[in-house]
This record gives C-alpha cells, structure tokens and sequence, in this order.
C-alpha cells in the first residue's frame, strides 16, 4: 500500500521519458526503494551514509514535475516520518537541551561552554543568516573538543552524530595523501554539495584540522563565505566545525599564568586568549595558516579548550563511573584522578591527556 500514492508520479516519469537521463530516475527509485527495505519492510540492510548521499534525488530532477505531483509525494514521504508539520523531523535544534548538556556534563570549560552555547543559539534563530556558522575548537587532547561536537550534534540533530545531517571528515584518515589533493578537491566539494541538497542545516566536522592541506581548505572556502549561494545551492543553513590542537601552548601558558598569579581560572576570558589564537594559527605550519579560511576572516569563533586539572579529572571519573550505573566514593575518584599523568613537570597542574581515557582506566578500579 505504500506504493499506491506514487503511482501518478511513476507514470509521470514513463510520460517524460525522453527529456530525464535513465541514471537520475534509476537513482530516484532506488533511494526510496532503499528507504522502504530498510525502515518500513525492515530488511537487513545497513544504508552506507556516502551512498545515500549520492543516491538522493536532486533538484534538478524535481523541478520538471508537476506542483501536484511533487505535493503528493511530499505528503507520502512525510508519512513515513521524515518530515513533520514543524519542519524537517531530522533536525531539532534543542537549545534548551544544548544548555543544560553543556552546563552538566562539560567539566572546566567556561569559556566553550559559553560561546558555543551563544554562537550556535544566535545562528539557528536568525533564519537570515548572512554566512554559514564557522567555529574553530582549539586545545590539547582529551579537554572536550570531540565531546562538545557531540553534544552539539546530539541537540540540534535527532539521530546526533548518526544524523543524515551530519558529516564527519577525520583529516588523515579521509584525506592521506598530498599528491591526491587535487582528487580531494573534487570529492569534498561533491560531498558537501550533496549533504546539504539533501539537509541544509548540515553539521560538516573537520577532525585534525590541522593536517588539512592549504589547498583542500581552499577548494571549500565558498561554501563558507558570504555567498548568497555557489551554483544555485544555498549554504547559509550549514555549520562548520574545525578541530585541532593548534593553539595547545598558548591556551596552556594562559592558564598557568592565571594560576602563578593567583587568579581564578574562571576569570580567563576570550579578550585573553582569542587574539592570540588566531595569530598562532596564522602562524602554524599546517593549512589553516596558508589558506583563504584565516586571510578571509571566516572564522566566526576561535574557542579555547583549556587544560584540565585535578578537580576536573575526578568528575570525568564521576561521569564515567555513573553512564556504568555504578556510584564511586571520593576516594575512589581520588584513586583514578591519582594515576594520571600532571604537567608541567614542576607544577604537576594539568592533566597531560585531560579525560580522554577516563572511561577505560576506570576498570583497573573495578571490584
């Protein structure tokens, strides 16, 4: 019966047969074919995220139907849960929840905690935006910048990272190669292109970001820049998050200057750190400094991820105990705060590998 509505549109198609390439209407039957096998029949299928990007039907293909066709199908595919009165059911753009995550479950981090909070809130409630949101996450590994990525995702998104709306590129995984960079170019451009015909609140994530070729920056640039669209597609819905641990010294030396001089660490503010993250990114051996993203001034926020301490890696510790179900004293948490590795050597401040292992040294504390 799932069928039935789109009889009119399938003879439609055989009715225009000779002005559609065989390609695109065979892209479009096998997309929504998927769809049903996999969600409404259940069969056992796992929708690869690239192939169901490429497979989407594009605007092109629907803008040589009828109103009252394309309608109908609309109504059928919205019945199917995809899409509701309200807007696309995919996204949710929960900001009451982004709050209270950022606020519980992000330990040290006032400063991220504040601006992404604010960034991503003024963005989604001003439908006119001028340019896509451009956020940089900058600090030493296991202070938060992945964490904070999901907790994002997890609220804007329905399904989180999982979302057909996200898209995550790991820098050294997804693009090994300088000699390929030119391969690259083409690939990411399609890929981006096609996310956001496909979602226009697409969350894209650029993990390692420092490892990025100039080049392959570069090939992206307009799709973050103050376009009304680039051939035909708009991308001001999108947002752009690049992670990378540029900018770990100076975030670290502000930090312990704020604790030799007896300041509290909540009183670091972006006046003290901001300006200087964008000169060490400029300044920095990998793409960012070479590419039209820093000499563009794309970047909307350079947010800091300052280093955790002691206090901080106990409430790791807490967390991680509790998504187990379990409730450590303090002298547990005491005991796995303990075993890790303090910097600098002198002062033994800031946990060398913030909370990143956490979760797996808690089972050496295990009964």
């Amino acid at each position: 019966m799932f069928f039935y509505p789109l009889l009119p549109i399938f003879w439609a198609v055989s009715a225009k047969a000779d002005f559609f390439q065989f390609e695109s209407i065979s892209n479009v039957s096998t997309y929504y074919f998927n769809y049903i096998y996999c969600n409404i029949w259940e069969g056992e299928c796992q929708q690869n995220q690239d192939d169901a990007t490429q497979q989407v039907p594009t605007r092109d293909l629907w803008a040589a139907f009828p109103q009252d066709y394309i309608s109908l199908l609309s109504q059928w595919y919205c019945s199917l849960g995809q899409c509701c009165e309200s807007g696309d059911c995919r996204i949710t753009n929960n900001i009451t929840g982004l709050a209270s995550d950022l606020q519980l479950k992000l330990h040290g981090q006032h400063l991220a905690q504040s601006v992404v909070l604010k960034a991503v809130q003024g963005f989604i409630s001003n439908p006119e935006s001028n340019k896509p949101l451009t956020l940089s996450f900058h600090g030493c590994s296991g202070t938060g910048k992945n964490f904070v990525t999901r907790i994002v995702a997890d609220n804007l998104y329905r399904d989180g990272v999982k979302s057909e709306c996200v898209r995550l590129f790991i820098a050294p995984f997804h693009f090994p190669h300088a000699r390929l960079v030119d391969t690259y170019k083409g690939q990411l451009r399609e890929a981006i292109r096609d996310m956001v015909l496909r979602c226009p609140q697409t969350l894209f994530i650029f993990d390692e970001a420092e490892k990025l070729h100039p080049g392959l920056i570069d090939a992206i640039k307009p799709y973050m820049d103050h376009y009304d669209n680039v051939d035909g597609v708009s991308y001001r819905r999108a947002v752009f998050l690049f992670l990378s641990n540029i900018g770990t010294t100076t975030v670290n030396d502000v930090a312990l200057d704020f604790w030799h001089s007896g300041q509290n660490r909540e009183d670091i503010g972006m006046e003290d750190l901001e300006h200087r993250l964008r000169a060490e990114a400029m300044d920095s051996q990998g793409g960012f400094a070479q590419s039209e993203l820093m000499s563009g001034h794309l970047i909307d926020f350079f947010v800091p991820f300052l280093p955790l301490e002691y206090r901080h890696v106990k409430l790791c510790a807490r967390d991680a105990y509790a998504a187990r179900g379990l409730e450590p004293d303090e002298g547990t948490l005491d005991e796995v705060a303990k075993a890790m590795l303090y910097t600098p050597k002198e002062e033994r401040l800031f946990s060398a590998q913030g909370c990143k292992s956490i979760p797996q040294r808690i089972n050496f504390f295990l009964p």
